[in-house]
């Protein structure tokens, strides 16, 4: 196949090209023909010392004879390997899946055991998980010590990439209220008509504010038959965080506090999965196990249409096969004998 113009071009029968090689072998007869003084050229019947006496005109075109004969077979041969364009559409259908995530914006996902921290490590990871679910509604939920909707579940990933790549520490009460993250991700998924509904809940500290407790919310989850995703995101012992005092902001070494039992306890009984990320690598895998573990089904047909080139090189060839009868014809009444 070859490019041209913008298109791939196809060749139905690549192994006509071999015709090509007669080309050069049916020019090297007819030059050996020609030093040989046996006949003028082996396409046309004449003598050429007086021919060439008569008209000069008459001359080039027997010149060109050869030339023109080479040229029909060319693009004749072209014509028998069958170009063609090939335009493939693929029909995509299936069944995709309601992901709703809860992200925690607390003060502590600003601590630098991630790259260059939790906040922006668990953005970044987010972002590449939604740009692979082309298929699939996703909502998201933030919350911290309360929670709050930024986006209902929606097929517009443009906008909830949007949302997430604006996603910084601060834009609520500080705390940590993971009954309130999950509770409000379950309330936006319970209506879903979807196969599959999961909640994504990522969070990296212990639940210490919310109207809502995180069992009762588990409670909801399990009576809606939301599968629970649940991510302890922080290193194992200490972490460099960031705290405020009355000079500035300093960095201090602290204990990394993570409930796994209360996030294991979430993610078995909803058939869930836990999941511990302690540094960027292991977020990165994290998102790939689920995004494996949570497949849509999609069915794919493709329909080709071809548009066929081969006419082309045959009108060239069958033109100067014409002209080349043509100029035979012209030329072959001047012909004299000595």
């Amino acid at each position: 196949m070859i490019e041209l113009l913008g298109h791939t071009i196809h060749f139905q029968y690549p192994w006509a090209f071999l015709l090509l090689l007669l080309l050069p072998l049916i020019a090297f007869l007819h030059i050996k023909d020609k030093k040989k003084q046996k006949s003028a050229f082996v396409f046309s019947y004449i003598k050429t010392e007086k021919f060439e006496e008569q008209n000069s005109i008459l001359i080039l075109l027997r010149r060109i004879l050869p030339a023109l004969f080479l040229s029909s077979l060319f693009f004749l041969i072209l014509s028998l390997t069958r170009p063609q364009i090939r335009n493939a559409e693929e029909m995509i259908m299936g069944e995709g899946i309601d992901i709703m995530m809860s992200i925690d914006l607390s003060g502590s996902m600003l601590a630098e055991d991630f790259t260059p921290n939790r906040m922006e490590a668990a953005k970044e990871k987010a972002i590449e998980f939604v740009k692979q679910r082309t298929q699939d509604r996703i909502g998201l939920v933030i919350f911290a010590g309360e929670s709050f909707t930024l986006s209902p579940l929606t097929t517009d990933k443009m906008h909830i990439l949007d949302q997430i790549a604006y996603l910084k520490s601060g834009m609520l009460e500080d705390g940590t209220a993971i009954g309130m993250g999950l509770a409000t991700a379950v309330d936006r998924l319970r209506n879903s008509e979807a196969k599959s509904k999961v909640l994504i809940l990522m969070t990296d500290g212990v639940n210490n504010m919310g109207r809502i407790d995180p069992i009762t919310a588990l409670e909801l989850a399990k009576t809606f038959d939301i599968k629970v995703y649940t991510v302890g995101i922080g290193t194992i012992g200490e972490a460099l965080f960031p705290v405020p005092t009355p000079q500035g902001v300093r960095k201090e070494m602290m204990p990394v506090e993570i409930d796994e039992e209360l996030l294991k306890k979430i993610s078995k009984e909803t058939g869930g999965k836990y999941f511990r990320a302690v540094d960027n690598k292991s977020l990165e895998q994290i998102y790939k196990e689920i995004d494996q573990l949570e497949k849509s089904e999609i069915e794919s047909k493709e329909f080709v249409t071809i548009k066929e080139l081969f006419y082309y090189p045959l009108m060239v060839s069958i033109f100067i096969f014409g002209l080349f009868i043509l100029i035979q014809w012209v030329i072959s009444p001047s012909l004299t004998d000595d």
